[in-house]
C-alpha cells in the first residue's frame, strides 16, 4: 500500500532525473578529459541538460511527481546536510552587519521593484508578485504571496514563467562576474546569496568558486528566505487581511532551514564525528546534483514566449537594481 501510494508515483520522474544527473556528471568528466579542468560544474550541466530535455522533448505528466520530489524534498535534505560543513566561526566575521544588510536589501528591493512594475504599467498585483519573486526567493515567494494579495491566476503564471527562466539564465552569467571582477570567495558567496532567486540556483552559481562561496551563499540565501514570513504578514496587514491570513509555519520558517542551522551548530561545536563528515558531504553533493537536474526539468524555455514584454522588462530592471544594491553591500562590508 505504501509503495503504490507514495513511492510508485515518483519512480518515473526520479528515473529521468537520475539519468539527467548522470549525463551531467559524464559531461563534466568529458570536459576535464578534453580541457584538463572543469570550466562548468556538473551542477550547471544538470540544469542545462534538464532545460534542454524539457524544452525540446517535453515532459509527460507521469514524470511530474518524481521531478517535484527531487526538486523539493531531496534538495531540502541536501541543504540540511550542507549545514554539517559550515561552522559559525568560518563565517562569523561578517556578524550582525551582514544580517542587517540582507534585511535592508530585501526591503529596498521590494519597494523599488514594485514601483518599477507600476511605472511600466503593470497592475498592483503583478507588480507585487514580480517584486517578491525578485527580492526574496523566486517562485516560492510568488506562490506564497499570491493568495495573500488575491492575485489572479494569469498574474501568477506570468510572473512565475519568466522568473523561472531568468533565474536559470542568471546562474550561467554569475560565474563570469566572479572571474571578471576578481571577487573573493566570501564576497562572491554574499553577492550570489543576495541576488539569485532560489536556493538550488545559489548552489549552482557558487559551486565554481569553491566550498566557502557555496557555504556563505547558502547561508545568505536562507536568511533571505526567512524574510518571506514577515513580508507576507506585512502585506496581509496592509491589505486588511491579517486576521484572514493564516501563515503555515512551514512558510515562515521552513523545516530545512531549522535543520540547516542545527547541523551548522553541531559542526561549530564539533559534535559531528570526523568519520561521518565525508559521507555527509558526498551525499549532500549527490542530492544537490539530482535537485539541479529536477530544476532544469521544471523549466520550459518556451514559456517565456507567453509572457508580456512589460513583465520581462520589469523583471530584468528589478534584477539589475538588486545586483547594484548588492554591490553596494559588498563595498560597505569590505
Amino acid at each position: 500500500m505504501f509503495f503504490n501510494t507514495h513511492l510508485k508515483p515518483i519512480l518515473p520522474g526520479l528515473a529521468v532525473t537520475v539519468l539527467v544527473a548522470l549525463a551531467a556528471k559524464l559531461a563534466e568528466h568529458a570536459e576535464r578529459m578534453l580541457f584538463g579542468r572543469g570550466w562548468v560544474e556538473s551542477l550547471v550541466f544538470a540544469i542545462l541538460i534538464g532545460v534542454v530535455v524539457r524544452s525540446v522533448f517535453g515532459l509527460a505528466p507521469r514524470y511530474f511527481a518524481g521531478v517535484r520530489f527531487c526538486a523539493k524534498t531531496l534538495l531540502e535534505i541536501a541543504i540540511v546536510l550542507l549545514g554539517a560543513s559550515i561552522s559559525a566561526q568560518a563565517i562569523g566575521s561578517a556578524g550582525g552587519g551582514l544580517v542587517a544588510a540582507i534585511i535592508a536589501v530585501v526591503c529596498i528591493s521590494l519597494f523599488v521593484s514594485y514601483h518599477i512594475g507600476r511605472a511600466l504599467g503593470l497592475s498592483n498585483h503583478l507588480s507585487m508578485l514580480v517584486a517578491c519573486g525578485n527580492s526574496i526567493c523566486g517562485n516560492s515567494a510568488i506562490a506564497a504571496t499570491a493568495p495573500v494579495i488575491e492575485a489572479q491566476s494569469d498574474d501568477v503564471a506570468a510572473s512565475i514563467s519568466f522568473t523561472a527562466v531568468l533565474g536559470v539564465l542568471f546562474v550561467f552569467v554569475l560565474p563570469m562576474l566572479h572571474a571578471g571582477l576578481g571577487l573573493s570567495a566570501t564576497q562572491y558567496g554574499i553577492f550570489s546569496g543576495l541576488t539569485v532567486y532560489a536556493v538550488p540556483q545559489v548552489l549552482a552559481a557558487t559551486a565554481p568558486a569553491g566550498t566557502l562561496a557555496v557555504q556563505v551563499g547558502t547561508l545568505v540565501k536562507l536568511i533571505r528566505v526567512l524574510m518571506l514570513g514577515p513580508v507576507i504578514f506585512a502585506l496581509a496587514v496592509i491589505g486588511g487581511r491579517a486576521r484572514e491570513t493564516k501563515l503555515p509555519i512551514a512558510q515562515v520558517v521552513p523545516w530545512f532551514i531549522i535543520g540547516f542551522i542545527a547541523m551548522m551548530v553541531a559542526c561549530s561545536f564539533d559534535l559531528i564525528p570526523d568519520v561521518a563528515r565525508a559521507p555527509i558531504k558526498t551525499t549532500s553533493s549527490f542530492l544537490t546534483i539530482l535537485a539541479m537536474a529536477a530544476l532544469g526539468l521544471s523549466v520550459d524555455i518556451r514559456n517565456v514566449l507567453h509572457v508580456g514584454g512589460r513583465v520581462v522588462i520589469a523583471a530584468l530592471l528589478s534584477l539589475m537594481f538588486l545586483c547594484a544594491l548588492s554591490g553596494v553591500v559588498l563595498v560597505v562590508l569590505a
